[in-house]
């Protein structure tokens, strides 16, 4: 999958890759750690290889808007294999071995990230293979079992609720139980200039992504627009 112009940042060097540090992660042979951009590794145990298969020995260009390190001294970035315009990201994307992150903030990248996630789950490759990629907002515990990890559910939303400066949907009858996605006031704001009126949503079957958390339900907190997606079988 070719590179999207709206991905097209400036560019941040090149090398050679000498090593694949983990599922997302790879050195180059001067040295600098590159964290891939924009993706999750899959919960598989091909991740790592399937990193590995694309990168390894290979020479690599670097594009991003930040080229600053992460407080673990990565440099986060896009990266084209061997002056390619093909992104790893979509390479891993397509074959089911990454999930799309939340972190790619330009709507317009972040469309052929999920283009290319897709792609992999109508082929049921990698993780998408598994049934239980997806995890269904009215099992709870399944998505408790996740806990600390970035997961993707499925769900209709059974009600839209306010507390404070939170807006909770929630899927289940029980608001502590069951699962629910919160929103804080100023990523409600976000979502309201994308279009997306938190309070219409209710009775919407809709896909969420992010990290679980319990409390003391599971939770997913929604903190940017590209988390939440509105299904096409309302």
């Amino acid at each position: 999958m070719a590179l999207a112009a709206a991905c097209a940042f400036e560019a941040q060097g090149e090398g050679r890759v000498v090593e694949i540090i983990d599922a997302r992660s790879f050195r180059l042979d001067d040295g600098r750690e590159v964290r891939l951009v924009g993706i999750e590794p899959a919960p598989t145990a091909t991740a790592k290889p399937a990193l590995a298969a694309i990168l390894a020995g290979h020479e690599v260009t670097l594009r991003g808007s930040d080229d600053a390190p992460d407080r673990y001294g990565r440099q986060a970035a896009f990266a084209l294999l061997d002056n390619s315009e093909t992104t790893v990201q979509s390479l891993l994307l397509s074959q089911g071995e990454a999930l799309v992150s939340t972190e790619v903030a330009d709507t317009a990248c972040a469309a052929t990230l999920f283009a290319a996630e897709a792609e992999a789950r109508r082929a049921k490759r990698g993780t998408w293979a598994d049934t239980s990629a997806i995890k269904n907002a009215k099992s709870p515990d399944d998505i408790l079992a996740e806990i600390g990890r970035f997961t993707v559910v499925e769900g209709r939303v059974m009600s839209v609720r306010q507390a404070g400066a939170t807006t909770y949907l929630n899927f289940g009858r029980s608001w502590t139980r069951g699962f629910a996605v919160t929103i804080s006031k100023r990523a409600a704001a976000a979502f309201e200039s994308a279009g997306i009126a938190l309070k219409l949503l209710e009775n919407k079957l809709i896909r969420v992504r992010g990290w679980v958390e319990a409390r003391p339900g599971p939770r997913i907190e929604a903190t940017r627009v590209g988390q939440i997606e509105l299904l096409g079988t309302n």
